[in-house]
Formats: C-alpha cells, sequence, structure tokens
C-alpha cells in the first residue's frame, strides 16, 4: 500500500486500524522516510501523531531528514527537535 493512501485512511481509522497502518508506515521502511518528514510539516491531528511516531519507530535513520527539514524550515525546527529527542531517547 502506498503512503498517501495509508494517511487517507487515518482519516476515520479506529484505535486498532490506526495500529495497523502505523506498522504498515514502519515496516515500509527508509524508502519512505523523506516523503514521511514532508508529510509532517503538513498534516494535523491523527496523522500527524502517526507519522511522528512512525518518525520515531524507524528510529536513528530519520534524524537526518528530521534535521535537513528543520534547516529548510525554521517553523518545523522545535517539532523535529521534540522527535531526535524523543528518537535519542530510546535509543539510550
Amino acid at each position: 500500500m502506498q503512503l498517501n493512501n495509508i494517511l487517507s485512511q487515518l482519516e476515520t481509522a479506529d484505535n486498532v486500524t490506526k495500529n495497523q497502518l502505523e506498522n504498515e508506515l514502519v515496516s515500509m521502511g527508509t524508502s519512505v522516510l523523506p516523503e514521511l518528514v514532508n508529510q509532517l510539516q503538513v498534516v494535523r491531528g491523527v496523522k500527524r501523531g502517526v507519522v511522528a511516531m512512525t518518525l520515531i519507530r524507524l528510529g536513528d535513520v530519520s534524524v537526518e531528514y528530521l534535521e535537513k527539514a528543520a534547516h529548510e524550515n525554521k517553523d518545523f525546527e522545535w517539532v523535529a527537535e521534540y522527535l531526535i529527542r524523543e528518537i535519542k531517547g530510546l535509543a539510550a
């Protein structure tokens, strides 16, 4: 399933479906990282939470993309820094 399809399903997903979709995003791995970071800057609500959790679960590989986005979008900087702290906290 492709990323946009998963994100559109999140709009009406119950908790079980939401967790399944998040797992699906995580299983897509690093190939969707750039798009996930882009989406995180525009989506809101449930979608944003699931995208953020996916990036945290993907771990250290997300950091580079988050740092790049924070550098390019100052309004996004605090979000990126928060997620990077979460990722590094989980790795510790």
